[in-house]
């Protein structure tokens, strides 16, 4: 049975280039294994930096032709869901 939304709260990593890619392949790996149908990704509100930290990291081209699309919440800006197939 897959779990259907996989969580990732950057806030613990956020001073830590390194981990936080880290972190998000680790994410996106694990919810194409398990078939999720998205995932959520907490980066804070703050100065935005996290944010396009993450949009970099999910515009990489191995990295987009895994997912169908991304969408910052509309009542939260400092999350984002990634959905997949």
């Amino acid at each position: 049975m897959s779990k259907s939304v996989f969580h990732l709260d950057l806030h613990p990593i956020a001073k830590n280039s390194w981990t936080i890619d880290t972190a998000l392949h680790d994410l996106i790996t694990e919810a194409i294994q398990k078939r999720a149908k998205k995932v959520e990704i907490i980066t804070g509100k703050g100065s935005g930096q996290l944010m396009k930290r993450v949009k970099k990291f999910l515009d990489q081209k191995n990295i987009k032709a895994t997912y169908k699309r991304i969408d910052v919440d509309s009542k939260n800006h400092g999350r984002l869901f990634v959905y997949f197939g």
